[in-house]
């Protein structure tokens, strides 16, 4: 393939010091290196952190008992019997744009069994509505229904790891669990979900994959309680899609405080400012590594710059030679910019490839999610194309505006 002339006078300039060339690009390999693999990492910890949230629900606030020791349960319940199911009455009769109120019991069993084998689950109590709003799905039979949880039927749905530890490979429905001293049938089993993180700044995020539900109602008739332990441990409140759920939130906090008696005794979890939290932490990231990649780049720029200037006083005489056989100032100029151009280009492909390299190690080594998007490649390369270029400008003016006589007379 033929190349332009001024292309093929600057690539043969360029390899014919190749040593110079290539650390001259170093700064820009790593400016772009660095402006690639920060933008694939933090767009994947955002990626990570919006999946996080979205299996919270971005119309849900939840509220949580806290946990206490004895003594502090002891001076608490003077003023507030705990998370109950009448905060949950309260919260869905009072709270404007309420969907949905699910409390949640959660048992402390000291024993769960089958006859062919034991396990160690997280037992909670749910009423018949929560399958649909949690978004469970099952691989085999039903969610409980309304009916079986109003009659405190002794039906369960149990996760995919809690049935392959209670019956190895074998079809769990129609088996009984012997939870405490209460036997329960299954009647489902959830299908796993993606993801094995445990929480997400500091909020526990349960896999289905280790959990047996049972109905509300059964939970609370049928198992004993400790008499200072909260009702509930949790309750969902899903808003509908006219609602702020931040605001909402606060009416809820107002609510609370009130039925509470003033006792801190819940805390309230808005998925929807966990996500708005998450933008800002992520804007503010990007903004001090793009600075920092923005020094390498300036860096390079300025090596760029500095190498041509040493390349016009080296090739004085050269550009004397060729105004003098006719070149005009604009040829000289256009010769050393190509050249810019060429050294910022090579820098910055090489730099992409760096640091997608760097994204996937770290992927690897880390464990971390990556994402490495045609808008972050396109974004360095273009800034150190125009970095290159920019520096490259005043040594390709300085050339250009050499005396010819003076160019020729130079040793």
């Amino acid at each position: 393939m033929n190349l332009p002339e001024p292309i093929e006078y600057a690539l043969a300039s360029l390899l014919a010091h190749k040593l110079r060339s290539g650390l001259t690009m170093l700064g820009m390999l790593f400016g772009v290196g660095a402006v690639i693999a920060m933008l694939s990492i933090g767009a994947g910890a955002e990626r990570q952190a919006l999946a996080m949230i979205d299996t919270l629900g971005l119309r849900n606030v939840y509220v949580r008992h806290k946990e206490f020791t004895e003594e502090e349960l002891q001076e608490i319940r003077k003023r507030s019997a705990g998370l109950s199911l009448r905060d949950a009455r309260a919260i869905e009769g009072a709270v404007p744009h309420v969907e949905s109120v699910l409390p949640r019991i959660k048992l402390e069993p000291y024993k769960v069994f089958s006859f062919t084998g034991r396990t160690k689950p997280a037992v909670y109590g749910v009423p018949s509505a929560y399958a649909a709003s949690a978004g469970l799905r099952l691989v085999e039979g039903r969610f409980f229904s309304a009916k079986e949880e109003a009659a405190h039927a002794q039906v369960c749905v149990v996760g995919a790891r809690v049935s392959r530890e209670l019956f190895g490979y074998e079809s769990a429905m129609g088996r009984d669990i012997k939870v405490n001293d209460v036997w329960l049938t299954v009647i489902g089993v959830l299908r796993p979900q993606p993801g094995s993180e445990r929480e997400f700044r500091g909020i526990p995020l349960e896999t289905t994959e280790g959990e047996l539900l049972l109905p509300l109602a059964t939970a609370r008739r049928k198992f004993e309680r400790e008499i200072l332990r909260d009702e509930l441990d949790e309750i969902r409140i899903t808003l509908d899609s006219k609602a702020d759920p931040i605001e909402s939130a606060a009416v809820v906090a107002n609510l609370l405080d009130r039925l509470h008696g003033g006792a801190e005794d819940t805390s309230l979890t808005v998925p929807r400012a966990l996500l708005d939290q998450s933008r800002r932490t992520q804007r503010l990231f990007s903004i001090v590594m793009g600075c920092i990649a923005g020094i390498s780049l300036l860096v390079g720029g300025i090596g760029i710059m500095n190498i041509m200037l040493a390349t016009v006083l080296e090739r004085t005489a050269e550009i004397g030679l060729r105004r003098a056989v006719g070149a005009r100032r604009r040829d000289v100029r256009n010769q050393f910019v190509i050249e810019a151009f060429i050294l910022s280009l090579a820098g910055g492909v090489s730099g992409v490839l760096l640091g997608v390299a760097i994204a996937q190690g770290v992927a690897a080594y880390a464990g971390w999610v990556t994402v490495v998007t045609a808008g972050s490649i396109l974004l360095a390369t273009g800034v150190s194309i125009a970095v290159g270029l920019i520096f490259g400008i005043y040594p390709a003016w300085r050339a250009a505006n050499l005396d010819p006589i003076e160019a020729l007379r130079h040793e």
